[in-house]
């Protein structure tokens, strides 16, 4: 017994080891450029072939890192200039990115708790200034995300898409940034989580539908109870894990 209790106490000493993702390990030194001065607002990246090959990585790590960079504002692929570093101040950059490589351990609770907050107020505002065209865009967004549920395909990415596009008829541009910042994670963590399991894909679609009758209605009382419904059944789906 003393011999288990001796090793209780030993094994507490250890810390579990944190296998970085590659995509993380490049947006680590990209951050480290930026600190030192060597990469600044406006600079432009060197091209995909030569930073895969410097990195000794794929094509497929690099884009991935690129690609979150560009969710979060960070960086900018332009027509015919390439990916530039955003016009924001460095610590606001390093910031940034400190963040995004922070945010993998939040947890899942945490990020909803914040997502409810940001869904709910997007909805209502979307309601009342969503203009003809938004709302033609958010029943075509609605329609992708329907035709692949009923092709029984995954359609997550589409359904955090109609999101995005209910924050953009908000015409708040902090609030659809915010929902923008978060959505990656999102993202990730519902689909580690298997979040769309039990048939919750086609309730969520349900759900979706009448985010968006409350929005064509311009309704904003019905927009934020529907919007709060959902949001409140993807929490307990959650849950139930």
């Amino acid at each position: 017994m003393a011999y288990e209790a001796e090793s209780t106490d030993i094994i507490r000493n250890f810390n579990t080891i944190e296998i970085k993702k590659p995509a993380d390990e490049i947006i680590a030194q990209i951050r480290k450029l930026i600190s030192e001065g060597i990469l600044a607002p406006g600079d432009k990246l060197p091209s995909e072939r030569d930073m895969a090959a410097r990195l000794g990585v794929g094509r497929g790590h690099l884009r991935e890192a690129i690609k979150k960079l560009e969710f979060y504002g960070i960086l900018k692929t332009l027509p015919q200039s390439g990916t530039v570093v955003a016009s924001l101040g460095v610590k606001a950059l390093e910031g940034l990115i400190a963040n995004i490589l922070d945010l993998d351990k939040e947890d899942y609770r945490a990020l909803m708790e914040t997502r409810v907050i940001l869904e709910i107020n997007a909805a209502r505002l979307a309601a009342e200034r969503a203009t003809g065209q938004d709302i033609a865009e958010l029943q075509q967004s609605y329609q992708e995300m329907t035709l692949l549920a009923e092709q029984g395909q995954s359609n997550m990415e589409e359904d955090h898409l109609f999101h995005l596009k209910v924050a953009e008829c908000s015409k708040n541009a902090v609030l659809r940034s915010l929902i923008g910042l978060i959505t990656p994670d999102v993202i990730t963590m519902s689909s580690e989580q298997n979040t769309c399991r039990d048939g919750r894909n086609h309730n969520a679609l349900a759900e979706h539908g009448k985010v968006l009758a409350a929005i064509v209605e311009r309704n904003p009382d019905k927009a934020e109870a529907a919007m709060a419904y959902h949001m409140e059944m993807s929490r307990k789906q959650f849950d139930t894990r």
